[in-house]
């Protein structure tokens, strides 16, 4: 599969020039997917408020902010769009827990290795799998994320694609992951009346062998958003003692 094209139309969302153009024209605050009230008892389950964060794509969302007023300390935003940059480097000038910088995801060589213990991306994967050479870009980017997290760190990954299109990106051995999957609905998405929840969102959805949901799970909103928990393993822990995917971490 060269591009995910579940989740992608006519733009290209891995395009600078594209980001760019975009926050010139609608400027404002904008969170893609999920805002943090939606996300904080994840963040807060595997984040610690002590940790450095990488916040990836960053863009012009709240969604750093409302961290930092949550107890978040440290939050290094990075995006390949300098408008975004320039932007919220002025908005939080007066914000000494929120840092911005110009970079993109696939080459952040300019951290060193080990850099961080939280690393939280809302949508990033999702645009560079929209452009062009995207398995490559793929690659780059996963691989700079699992350089620069500690051992133990997490990358939080909020995506619209499922297990069949993100587990052979995610479940690479390099990356050395223990991988726990979360699905929640879209914000504003109502059950239909008179139906009762199937499970709760807080608890790990089971994965197969082969990486993939169990033919019989149900999707109570077809256009349901999915985290994955992707830990950092220890490289002297051998990853076989531990189940990849569905338990929590």
């Amino acid at each position: 599969m060269l591009r995910d094209v579940s989740s992608c139309n006519t733009y290209n969302y891995g395009d600078a020039l594209y980001w760019d153009a975009r926050y010139v024209q609608e400027g404002g605050s904008f969170d893609w997917y999920q805002r943090y009230s939606s996300l904080r008892p994840f963040v807060r389950r595997y984040i610690p408020l002590s940790s450095r964060v990488l916040m990836v794509g960053c863009g012009n969302a709240l969604m750093s902010e409302d961290m930092v007023k949550d107890g978040y300390e440290d939050i290094m935003n990075i995006d390949i769009s300098s408008v975004a940059i320039d932007m919220m480097r002025k908005k939080y000038e007066y914000f000494p827990q929120l840092k911005y910088m110009q970079l993109d995801v696939r080459d952040m060589s300019f951290f060193p290795d080990e850099s961080f213990n939280g690393v939280i991306d809302k949508g990033t994967l999702d645009s560079l799998m929209c452009g062009n050479d995207a398995p490559i870009s793929a690659a780059q980017m996963l691989g700079e994320v699992s350089r620069l997290l500690k051992p133990g760190g997490i990358y939080m990954l909020i995506t619209y694609g499922d297990p069949t299109v993100r587990m052979l990106h995610l479940s690479r051995p390099v990356y050395n992951w223990k991988i726990v999957l979360y699905i929640i609905p879209r914000p504003g998405f109502e059950k239909p009346a008179g139906s009762s929840p199937l499970r709760s969102f807080m608890e790990p959805v089971p994965i197969t062998e082969k990486g993939l949901l169990p033919a019989d799970f149900v999707l109570e909103d077809p256009d349901s958003h999915f985290i994955y928990v992707c830990k950092k393993m220890d490289e002297t822990t051998e990853l076989r003692n531990y189940p990849l995917m569905g338990n929590v971490l």
